[in-house]
């Protein structure tokens, strides 16, 4: 992929039940980029404050690698009209949405959706929702015992997907351990592939001191497909 300074656009974009999620497009320069290739990345948990600036790091970075990259506030958070769901699942639909508006105006015939934290549990419910994600890369998936209160009921969607996956996790993870983390995958279908971070927590890894890494291994990711 070439470097190179990326644009940024605004739009609005409907869900299928009449939300209005505010989104960012990050494109590369002119005649850089895969043209049917686009990443999706979805915040955290938007009670808790997640919302697309933590993910813009990332995006710009992927279209400075040459990548389309869309980021998105779901329903509640930022202004994006309607409420957050406490379980994520109404989120789910805002991904989906998402999606299909890149296949018809990005001309994405291929999508990798990126999750992070709560994000990577609603992401990956969606996965198998949408023909043209070829691929899914969770940031700090919450498989851990009091996360699984809240977003439990989304696992079993990512495990049984047969689409190639990557879980990349801090080896410090307050919500989630390593061995959780193991015990999980070993039921996963498909190709899946894990990272560990050594010494990260779970917060770390949400902030922009870890961008550069995690964009180098979505970039790595993208490329083994």
């Amino acid at each position: 992929m070439s470097g190179g300074t990326s644009s940024t656009e605004f739009c609005t974009i409907e869900a299928s039940d009449g939300v209005k999620l505010d989104a960012r497009i990050f494109k590369p320069n002119a005649g850089d980029g895969e043209g049917d290739l686009v990443f999706v990345l979805v915040h955290p948990y938007s009670i808790l404050g997640g919302c697309q600036g933590l993910m813009k790091g990332m995006a710009r970075g992927l279209a400075n690698r040459g990548f389309t990259a869309v980021t998105f506030d779901m329903r509640g958070a930022g202004r994006s009209t309607g409420r957050p769901s406490i379980t994520g699942f109404s989120e789910v639909n805002d991904v989906v949405s998402v999606c299909q508006w890149a296949t018809r105006n990005l001309n994405a015939n291929r999508i990798l959706l990126v999750g992070s934290s709560a994000g990577a549990a609603i992401a990956g419910s969606a996965v198998d929702q949408i023909k043209e994600v070829i691929g899914f890369v969770s940031l700090g998936y919450p498989f851990g015992l009091t996360a699984s209160i809240l977003f439990g009921r989304h696992h079993k969607f990512i495990l049984q997907s047969s689409k190639p996956k990557l879980f990349v996790m801090g080896t410090k993870d307050g919500f989630t351990s390593v061995k959780q983390l193991e015990n999980k995958l070993r039921t996963a279908a498909g190709q899946t592939e894990t990272h560990l971070i050594k010494g990260a927590s779970h917060f770390q890894m949400e902030g922009p001191d870890f961008d550069a890494q995690m964009v180098n291994l979505i970039a790595e990711f993208i490329v083994s497909l």
